[in-house]
């Protein structure tokens, strides 16, 4: 009986192996989906300036999931690709299904601050500044990385010495004065055609501004140098 039953467990145990090994081949290998999210954010950082270090979080190994020849990475709308950040990796056959991972993006590169106390309004000089490296994507959006940024600019508030410049504190030296007369240059195809108007409010270069002309029409258009607004057909 002994042996009988031996030799029914010798015939069985293959056909059991094998069947582990299928439903083993039949289930996601979820470190891959760890690589697949690292190679999403390589991507996506690619036009950051500096060294783009991406640290992928641990994958719950809980998980039991079917295979997907194909796995796509995927963020929310609005989510940055940079900082701490979480990405989606979802399979749309031949079984759907989601997770998310977190991640870890660093970029270290050169940033602009204030090498001096800097005054709200007070014109920025280039001697004013400093290069600095530290993780931008650690820090708040619109970080400026070239000084040329923000010299000729002016802070909205006053900045203290060492400050990471933000293009969202600094204003640019206007163009155009409220009540100043101006030059309202209208362009199209193929033509041009400019009358005298007064401005209506204060802008620097490339930021819009009303105007009104001698006929009394109030016109958007573009800021320029040179006392113009610039508005395109």
């Amino acid at each position: 009986m002994k042996r009988h039953f031996a030799a029914l467990l010798a015939l069985a145990l293959p056909f059991v192996y094998a069947q582990a090994q299928t439903a083993s081949a039949q289930r996601q290998n979820l470190p891959a989906l760890r690589a697949v999210v690292e190679q999403y954010l390589q991507t996506q950082s690619a036009g950051l300036p500096g060294q783009v270090l991406v640290k992928v979080g641990a994958v719950d190994q809980r998980m039991s999931l079917p295979h997907c020849p194909a796995p796509e990475a995927f963020q929310q709308p609005g989510a940055r690709p940079w900082g701490k950040t979480t990405v989606g990796v979802r399979c749309t056959a031949p079984t759907a299904w989601t997770v998310y991972i977190q991640a870890q993006v660093s970029v270290l590169a050169d940033y602009v601050a204030a090498a001096v106390p800097l005054a709200q309004g007070q014109p920025v000089e280039q001697g004013h500044l400093v290069l600095m490296k530290g993780d931008i994507a650690a820090m708040p959006n619109g970080i400026l990385t070239d000084m040329a940024q923000a010299i000729g600019r002016t802070p909205t508030i006053s900045l203290p010495a060492g400050t990471a410049l933000r293009a969202d504190t600094l204003r640019s030296k206007p163009v155009v004065q409220q009540g100043q007369a101006v030059r309202l240059v209208s362009r199209g195809a193929n033509f041009s055609v400019s009358a005298e108007a007064k401005a209506i409010g204060t802008a620097g270069e490339g930021q819009v501004v009303q105007v009104r002309t001698q006929s009394g029409t109030v016109v958007s258009g573009t800021a320029r140098m040179g006392g113009l607004v610039e508005v395109v057909l």
